[in-house]
């Protein structure tokens, strides 16, 4: 969950340099890539190793069928760890992506005032996808990380396993239709298929 998380703040900050760089893109040089990458599984791998070595702890999230940190243990160092979760991979994702799309689409905006005709279409297939992106990317993990916080904070039992399951699902299910978005909303990804 993760890396998906983490890998959709650096596709919207790639995206958004990518946009609003004047140089042709240099498609045969793959550094930026690997970079990318390589730096979203590192994040990644920072966060979720911690448990192991003491640091909250995982367990069987919702009904038992999948594993997850352990939300409904009440202690410090399990709330903290829980918080800064919250904060490092959801809230500043988050933000990067808000970010990101927003400067993009000032860009676009920009250049839709010089060339009108053209411009626009392009400015309103970049609004869609900037919408579409930052509301399936709160509909997956916003539910994900309140039930995360109210287990945690709120009174014991108040999340039922029952009632973790949606969340969940909606969350881990991110993984298959972000890229899904991603190819039918960019459209030199569409126009190559």
């Amino acid at each position: 969950g993760i890396i998906s998380l983490i890998s959709l703040a650096v596709l919207s900050y790639e995206r958004y340099c990518t946009m609003t760089r004047t140089t042709e893109a240099d498609t045969t040089n793959y550094r930026k890539s690997w970079t990318g990458i390589i730096l979203s599984w590192t994040y990644s791998l920072l966060w979720t190793v911690p448990p192991l070595f003491g640091w909250s702890s995982y367990g069987p999230e919702g009904p038992g069928i999948t594993c997850s940190v352990n939300w409904h243990s009440k202690d410090a160092n399990n709330a903290s760890y829980i918080v800064c979760l919250f904060i490092f991979c959801f809230v500043i994702p988050f933000a990067i992506i808000v970010y990101s799309y927003g400067k993009l689409l000032c860009a676009v905006r920009q250049v839709s005032s010089i060339n009108k005709g053209l411009g626009r279409s392009r400015e309103q297939r970049v609004l869609v996808m900037v919408v579409v992106m930052v509301v399936c990317f709160l509909l997956c993990w916003l539910p994900y990380a309140a039930v995360a916080l109210i287990a945690t904070f709120g009174k014991p039992g108040l999340i039922t396993p029952a009632a973790s399951i949606i969340p969940a699902i909606l969350a881990k299910s991110s993984t298959v239709y972000n890229p899904i978005i991603y190819v039918f909303l960019n459209k030199q990804v569409s126009e190559m298929l």
